[in-house]
């Protein structure tokens, strides 16, 4: 005789468990959110997760650098080129401060970082014990989100929320702080689940249809239209949305230094860069425009100068992700609040589709202003000392426009930001809103793991190469291929160029002696050449291109060429200097 038997009830069934340690469960995590590269730093407060790293090689590609700044640069790298969130590992103490840079450059730049610090025991916190620092509190103004573990439990969910945190809406980096008790502590560790919502965190505003409507009257009513647009579209990954924008509408756009990219530098509608070393048309036309169109930018001082002198005469239209951008800086006349690959489309579709030739004919006159003046000489000089821009041509020529380049701080990322080729966007990484000098070389090898298959070029100043030096020995020690161009002028170029213009040539400490840069390199055992003349450029740089490897090559320029056009600081867009 058969008897029935009821089947279990699996809606009321437990979740299934393992049991497994914190470390590695914070490793699992990272495999689930899809994490391939982690760039870190071992230490005694994070050794259980390095502990457990060493079973996870095959899932996790782990990146020795020298430094944990360079670390959490080389993150931002990875991030930017890859368009993925960029991972960095430190432990406690003063490897976890040595992060506070990266991380206030991350949120300024919008760059989805998550960065995992080990800490001491639970039970030490708060008696200054060895390597203890509340890195809690002293990275609060500087991330998006950041939450101390203490127990092991808390880890897949504590994680989970970190990476829709840091990919969600505005992007940005957290910080996950796990004392050493909680990575050795073992738990039934249910299947790891990746965050979709938390309750009051809304990551994009809902789009309202009212202001779509009124944003497109207003640029269909406009005789003299100007788009300026940053980073946002590219964040939003909506540059397909964004060239139909502007091709429908005719309007001419410029770009800010992070937008850069996002429409091709040879498109007949980018009329070319924003800001204090921006191009001449589109900083003195932003004063004549009727309607200002901002997609995906903040209105940064570099771009608007003296905000009292700021595009007062135009209707402001601005789209963005985070309300608190609109309006902050400068009155807006319509607030488009929403991701800008959802809101662009709604606007194109009711935009007209139009062309304002005679007003893009100006740009083209302050451009051609601007060749006469400035650009011309730069790119193709008749003295005899080489430029900074004779390199970026050259370059632009052996790239063809397909490579990444990644430029730190000075006079050389001003170079670079104008006059570097870009065909696709995610083609230039850049320290934008903090400026941080050193950012570029650990940068570049973070750029290379995220987009392996294209090339990498990082330009770099004297000065700022000697900040971050130290990760020639991350090239050595994983073989990463990242071309390195040193642009030499002998001198911090910017701050001496300030002191020419504004301080009568009291050059104050900015004339920096440099070691010999291709022996440096060569003690690491990468290639390398340095120039000094025209005749040798071209072939260096193909040479440098062709090389199997990484490839060190420095270029003496002149000491004191100045970078124009230029807004000096307290002045009014209208008001750049091209001399």
């Amino acid at each position: 005789m058969f008897q029935t038997q009821t089947a279990p009830d699996l809606t009321t069934a437990a979740p299934a468990t393992t049991p497994l340690t914190g470390a590695v469960a914070t490793l699992q995590a990272l495999v689930a959110e899809g994490v391939d590269t982690i760039f870190g730093y071992p230490g005694g407060a994070i050794i259980p997760i390095y502990d457990a790293l060493y079973d996870f090689k095959e899932q996790l590609n782990h990146v020795l650098v020298r430094h944990e700044q360079g670390g959490i640069h080389a993150a931002q790298g990875y991030a930017r080129s890859s368009g993925r969130v960029g991972v960095a590992l430190a432990t406690s103490g003063p490897g976890a401060t040595n992060l506070v840079t990266g991380l206030a450059d991350a949120m300024i730049d919008s760059t989805p970082l998550v960065c995992i610090t080990g800490q001491v025991f639970a039970h030490l916190l708060g008696t200054d014990a060895f390597q203890e620092t509340d890195i809690i509190n002293i990275t609060t103004p500087v991330t998006k989100w950041n939450y101390q573990v203490t127990r092991a439990e808390e880890i897949p969910e504590a994680l989970a929320k970190a990476f829709y945190i840091a990919r969600s809406g505005r992007p940005g980096p957290v910080l996950v702080d796990i004392t050493k008790n909680a990575q050795m502590q073992t738990f039934d560790a249910p299947a790891y689940e990746r965050c979709t919502h938390i309750r009051s965190y809304r990551p994009a505003p809902v789009v309202r249809p009212e202001y779509i409507e009124q944003a497109a009257a207003l640029i269909n009513s406009a005789k003299r239209p100007f788009i300026l647009w940053g980073q946002g579209v590219v964040l939003g990954k909506a540059e397909r949305e964004f060239q139909e924008f502007v091709e429908k509408s005719g309007i001419p756009a410029a770009w800010t230094i992070l937008g850069v990219g996002a429409l091709a530098t040879g498109h007949p509608l980018n009329v070319g860069m924003l800001g204090m070393h921006g191009n001449y048309g589109p900083n003195v036309l932003t004063n004549d425009c009727d309607v200002l169109i901002a997609i995906g930018m903040r209105f940064d001082d570099r771009v608007t100068g003296r905000l009292d002198k700021y595009a007062k005469q135009a209707q402001i239209i601005h789209l963005d992700i985070d309300p608190t951008e609109i309006g902050k800086n400068v009155p807006t006349a319509v607030p488009v609040w929403g991701d800008c690959k959802e809101t662009l489309p709604l606007l194109t579709a009711l935009v007209e589709r139009k062309e304002h030739t005679a007003w893009l004919a100006r740009f083209n006159d302050h451009m051609a202003q601007e060749v006469d003046a400035v650009i011309r000489e730069e790119l193709f000089p008749t003295s005899e000392e080489l430029t900074m821009g004779e390199v970026l041509q050259q370059l632009n020529e052996t790239t063809g426009g397909e490579a990444v380049i990644v430029s730190d701080v000075g006079q050389h990322q001003m170079v670079a930001c104008r006059y570097a080729l870009q065909n696709q966007s995610r083609s230039h990484v850049t320290s934008g809103g903090l400026g941080t000098m050193g950012f570029a070389l650990p940068a570049a090898i973070g750029a290379k793991f995220g987009a392996p298959h294209r090339p990498v070029v990082a330009v770099i100043g004297d000065g700022g190469f000697q900040m971050t030096i130290q990760e020639l020995g991350t090239i050595m020690q994983t073989g990463v291929d990242v071309k390195i161009i040193i642009l030499n002028n002998q001198f911090l170029g910017m701050v001496r160029q300030w002191q020419e213009l504004f301080h009568q040539r009291r050059y104050s400490f900015v004339d920096i002696q440099s070691p010999d840069f291709v022996a440096v390199a060569a003690g690491y055992r990468i290639a390398g050449q340095r120039v000094d003349d025209r005749a040798n450029l071209r072939p260096a740089l193909e040479k440098m291109l062709a090389h199997p490897g990484s490839f060190l090559l420095e270029v003496m320029v002149t000491k004191e060429n100045n970078i124009f056009p230029m807004v000096p600081q307290g002045c009014s867009v209208a008001e750049i200097r091209l001399r």
